[in-house]
């Protein structure tokens, strides 16, 4: 029955040994920095990198090395019956952030979400979207686009497996998009800096809108560019200014690894600003990755993802989306 969809979880510690597991997406951005040669001095420089930032924001509180960042992969698996046949996907994954006192020996709850990773979400952008057009041969988007994705991540934040193990409604953290336009706001946090606004709506919105989710600008002090935050609570409102410290300091160094145009360029974003990945005024961090082989895997892990999952549970999967309530017990 369609109401048999449970949710396991598993973690594994993100660190300097950290190995990504078969069930892991590629893509994902700490699995892509564990590959190759350059694999350890990789998360050891992107380590380095997330505890200079989280102990330069919290400067006002501690000395240059009080806190060290800590970091779980939590991945979770949909695990469902067909035809009675019992049938599991690898369905997401975030990161888990712990920030150890070092001084005291407390260890403070960060936020889960930042690096959000999805298979389902690969097919829908890699696969599904490019299929998609109209009688012209332009591009066309569907009105329930993403709604099975959405479906299916707001069951697992009501099921029994995610709150028997977190309190707080994840933020995901991510890189403002090279297509809008963005327009600082009055309003200024204290950690999380000046509030930019943007122009519209974008695809992102909308499919992170299905997850329940919605978006604000921010950049933080010293940041040169503001990040997206992606949350379904109040992200001023709901957490510590260490939790949110745990945050900036971990998806911004990811940025800068990724996209370095923006998040280490040479000068901070203006009030009004409009990113570019063309922009040459930049420092590259030491640490190796590849943006062109991380587009190519996108389509590889869709397609894997069609083969597994959209294929042969279709009908099921048509069920969950169009029908919501089908998911809970």
């Amino acid at each position: 029955m369609a109401n048999d969809l449970t949710f396991s979880i598993t973690r594994t510690r993100f660190d300097e040994d950290y190995s990504p597991a078969d069930s892991s997406r590629l893509t994902t951005n700490f699995a892509n920095l564990a590959r190759g040669e350059h694999r350890q001095q990789n998360l050891r420089s992107a380590l380095a990198m997330i505890d200079r930032r989280c102990n330069d924001l919290a400067a006002g509180d501690s000395d240059d090395d009080r806190f060290r960042v800590e970091l779980d992969i939590v991945s979770v698996a949909a695990h469902f019956v067909e035809h009675g046949v019992d049938e599991q996907f690898p369905l997401l994954e975030m990161l888990d952030v712990a920030i150890l006192d070092q001084h005291t020996g407390e260890r403070h709850q960060g936020i889960l979400g930042n690096n959000f990773s999805s298979y389902l979400r690969d097919y829908d952008f890699a696969v599904l979207l490019p299929s998609l057009k109209d009688g012209t041969g332009a591009p066309t988007i569907p009105s329930d686009f993403g709604e099975l994705h959405g479906a299916l991540f707001q069951r697992f934040l009501e099921s029994d497996a995610f709150r028997s193990q977190f309190d707080a409604e994840p933020v995901v953290c991510i890189s403002v998009s090279t297509s809008q336009t963005y327009r600082q706001t009055e309003y200024v946090h204290p950690v999380l800096g000046a509030e930019y606004a943007h122009e519209h709506s974008s695809l992102t919105d909308d499919y992170f809108g299905r997850m329940g989710m919605q978006v604000r600008y921010f950049m933080p002090p010293g940041a040169k560019a503001p990040l997206a935050f992606y949350t379904r609570g109040d992200l001023v409102s709901d957490y510590s200014d260490l939790q949110l410290i745990g945050t900036i300091s971990t998806m911004e160094t990811f940025q800068k690894i990724y996209r370095p145009e923006i998040y280490n360029a040479d000068t901070a974003a203006p009030s009004v600003y409009r990113p570019s990945l063309s922009h040459t005024d930049f420092s590259t961090p030491s640490v190796t990755y590849d943006r062109e082989e991380r587009s190519r895997l996108a389509v590889t892990q869709g397609r894997y993802t069609e083969e597994h999952l959209v294929k042969p549970h279709r009908a099921l999967l048509e069920q969950w989306a169009t029908n919501p309530a089908a998911l809970t017990h």
